[in-house]
């Protein structure tokens, strides 16, 4: 399998992260475990990842309400339920949930990794991993899966959230990026906090692509921004 492939894992028991994590890396896997909730939360927003492995009886963020919230973020993104429970009402809510799958414990580990692989390739992640996504914007290139902006052979690095919102401007370029509807599907929720968050993280593009002065990043007062090249 393909190392290229992140997953999250999200599990509170020490043993079993521990076991499920190292068994992953085995199969040429990258893993960050992380131990509740509420640290799945900030991993996922911090990292990017291709696939979450949730288990659902966990402390601070039950795994449901933590994939609940994942799937705001990204809709497209694969998951995997852990649970005790092999109850019919549990697996409906996961499904309910977003899960692409749901393993009842005691894990099998060859099992997990064979309904991983089957996700990968159902998914296509594989095929979209090894395709170059650029995006031309004026003199600059934007790879959008490696989240660099080049400019006469210059290579600028961007956070992951930087790169989603000039993804979504390259995808309406001339057009308005609407403000609410972004902040929804990146952040989750349109709040104060966001929004500022937001307008930060415009700014630093248009620092970004200032080097071309045919490239502007215009706030459409009320509405949200337009790129223009």
């Amino acid at each position: 399998m393909n190392s290229k492939i992140n997953i999250l894992l999200v599990e509170d028991d020490g043993n079993l992260g521990y076991i499920l994590k190292e068994y992953l890396q085995v199969h040429e896997f990258d893993v960050n475990w992380v131990k509740d909730g509420e640290q799945g939360l900030d991993a996922f927003e911090k990292n990017s990842f291709d696939l979450c492995i949730l288990d659902v009886m966990m402390p601070k963020m039950d795994g449901f309400t933590l994939a609940e919230k994942i799937k705001r973020r990204s809709p497209e993104i694969p998951l995997i339920f852990l649970t005790a429970k092999a109850l019919k009402i549990d697996k409906l809510k996961g499904f309910k949930a977003g899960a692409d799958d749901y393993i009842v414990k005691p894990v099998d580990e060859e099992e997990l990794i064979a309904r991983i692989n089957a996700i990968v390739k159902r998914s296509g992640l594989l095929k979209d991993r090894n395709q170059s996504i650029i995006y031309q914007i004026g003199q600059y290139s934007f790879d959008y899966p490696n989240q660099t902006l080049i400019f006469k052979g210059e290579k600028q690095t961007i956070t992951t959230k930087e790169a989603e919102i000039l993804k979504q401007l390259c995808l309406r370029k001339g057009q308005i990026l609407d403000r609410q509807t972004t902040l929804k599907e990146i952040w989750g929720e349109s709040d104060y906090f966001n929004r500022r968050s937001m307008d930060v993280f415009i700014s630093k593009l248009r620092k970004y692509l200032s080097q071309d002065p045919q490239v502007k990043i215009i706030n459409v007062h009320g509405k949200g921004f337009v790129l223009e090249d």
